[in-house]
């Protein structure tokens, strides 16, 4: 395999353009069945993908910025310019294609046969990704016991008939290696609950701890949710009080804009429920503001004059 010529090529990635030089081999043994097929540098593959001009690392962050975060493809744009990569809103959405593919093509049964056939049962988890309403949601399946995905896919629908078609496919590639469902859990969507009675009538289903957690903790949320409202009730007019400070640069302006600031920030923190209740957080902070006031105030009426 002798190098026969050069090509250059240019990757767009998150630090910035990338210029390869690319180095082409081709067999010269005309009894080679591969004679004069030319052959690119296997390094070139882990950088973009084939006839691509942005790399691998923009395609993962636009993948993990839609489903990870729940991002649209504007705002997913608009990172994308902050970070400093030039692309259109188009190429954004092509990019998510591109995604959902890798991610397909790194899942399947017959990818993880091993695995599957030492474990010698299959718990499988069954969720939907649908970061806007009234868009494909990506629908995963993955073992839990190795943490394999055995199958993602983009559907536009999510009625029981469609998801149980994605079901039996699972169950057909698991029967062919002798690897029987066990257990499968997923969330307490209607649909989902109807496929898996359709597909596993005999195999236990259960709903998920987060959502179980979630559930239970529902009305612990609400009670919340309703104090950091009263609380929010309490400290407006934040603006009014930084338009009174507006343009000035003495000590007693920037003390005034500093505990405004901290004020906005505590009223805009919802926190993560339900192990994380934002009503709490506000009521800790503001006490905590209230306090520092306090000490403020006392501060300046011992330094008052006798």
């Amino acid at each position: 395999m002798r190098i026969r010529y050069s090509s250059r090529r240019a990757i767009v990635s998150l630090q910035g353009l990338v210029r390869l030089r690319l180095k082409i081999r081709r067999c010269e043994d005309r009894t080679c069945g591969r004679y004069h097929q030319a052959w690119r540098p296997e390094a070139e593959a882990a950088l973009a993908l084939p006839q691509h001009e942005f790399g691998l690392d923009v395609i993962a962050l636009v993948g993990a910025l839609r489903y990870r975060e729940h991002r649209s493809v504007p705002e997913i744009h608009r990172e994308l310019g902050r970070r400093g990569v030039a692309i259109c809103e188009r190429s954004v959405a092509n990019l998510l294609d591109r995604y959902d593919e890798l991610v397909a093509a790194s899942a399947g049964t017959a990818a993880h046969r091993a695995t599957l056939e030492r474990q010698g049962r299959a718990i499988l988890a069954i969720d939907g990704l649908q970061p806007d309403v009234g868009h494909e949601v990506l629908w995963v399946i993955r073992e839990c016991l190795s943490g394999l995905v055995l199958l993602a896919r983009a559907l536009l629908s999510s009625a029981g008939t469609d998801l149980a078609d994605l079901l039996r496919e699972v169950a057909a590639d698991l029967a062919a290696i002798g690897v029987p469902v066990v257990g499968v859990v997923s969330d307490g969507q209607h649909s989902i609950r109807l496929a898996i009675a359709t597909v596993w009538p005999d195999v236990p289903h259960r709903l998920c701890q987060f959502h179980y957690l979630r559930e239970a903790a529902l009305p612990i949320y609400e009670a919340d949710r309703h104090a950091k409202k009263e609380l929010k009730k309490t400290v407006r007019g934040v603006r009014p009080t930084e338009r009174t400070v507006e343009g000035r640069t003495d000590e007693a302006a920037q003390i005034v804009q500093g505990y405004c600031a901290a004020v906005r920030s505590a009223l805009t923190d919802d926190g993560r429920p339900p192990l994380e209740a934002a009503g709490l957080r506000l009521h800790d902070r503001l006490e905590a503001i209230e306090a520092s006031l306090g000490r403020v105030e006392q501060k300046g009426g011992a330094c008052q004059p006798s």
